[in-house]
């Protein structure tokens, strides 16, 4: 991938046998991004003390974000309607597995000084509080000048703009919306209450879980 070649960033689980060699060449710091389980990620992460930065979003946005992109790239099982996708979401059986399960696991290291939890939605809603404090997290100094700028390219729209040049024609199945509850356009209430029960059942007692703040951004 280009961005991958000019070492902007790569993902762990993508790429050709000799990526990791280029990653070893990379300047510090190095940023390197993930979908994959924590107890997945190389064992050098946590034996270094490397900070993480883990980004979640809730479910039935994700649900629906993920359709789209499914249907967007070949290489992944696609599927013919919206409630077909939800009943493979649900149960898991989609590619990266289940987001519950995911977030689950994720929630078991909520209180890692290394690592900090933010949200999608904390992002969209105020991403000036929510730059800068990742830039504390990561202990950046940035003057005024530098963090508008952070902020001008930060942006979905930004970014949407300007991914023809850092994700190729890969940008445009990746950026589509963008919005904070979209899942009101394909939810129906039966799914609506399916959610809710293995929200329920899974996250409404973690930390994590609250930090969703599932009633604000899932409720009809």
């Amino acid at each position: 991938m280009k961005h991958e070649e000019k070492g902007d960033y790569t993902f762990l689980e993508f790429g050709d046998p000799g990526k990791f060699e280029r990653i070893k060449k990379l300047p510090f710091r190095r940023v390197l991004a993930t979908h994959l389980l924590p107890g997945c990620l190389p064992t050098s992460i946590s034996k270094n003390n490397a900070k993480i930065l883990m980004l979640s979003r809730n479910p039935k946005d994700v649900a629906v974000s993920y359709f789209h992109f499914s249907h967007g790239m070949p290489l992944l099982l696609s599927f013919k309607t919206w409630d077909e996708f939800f009943n493979a979401f649900m149960c898991g059986e989609v590619v990266w597995g289940s987001y519950f399960d995911y977030m689950i696991e994720w929630n078991k290291h909520i209180n890692n000084k290394n690592i900090m939890f933010i949200t999608y939605e904390e992002l969209k809603e105020n991403l000036i509080l929510g730059v800068k404090k990742i830039t504390e997290f990561f202990e950046f100094s940035l003057t005024e000048e530098e963090l508008q700028a952070v902020m001008d390219r930060s942006s979905f729209q930004a970014m949407k703009e300007n991914s023809h040049r850092t994700h190729g024609t890969f940008g445009n199945i990746l950026f589509r919306k963008g919005a904070i509850s979209d899942w009101k356009t394909l939810f129906t209430e039966a799914q609506n209450q399916e959610m809710e029960r293995k929200f329920e059942e899974c996250l409404a007692e973690t930390k994590l879980g609250a930090k969703i703040m599932y009633k604000k951004y899932c409720k009809p």
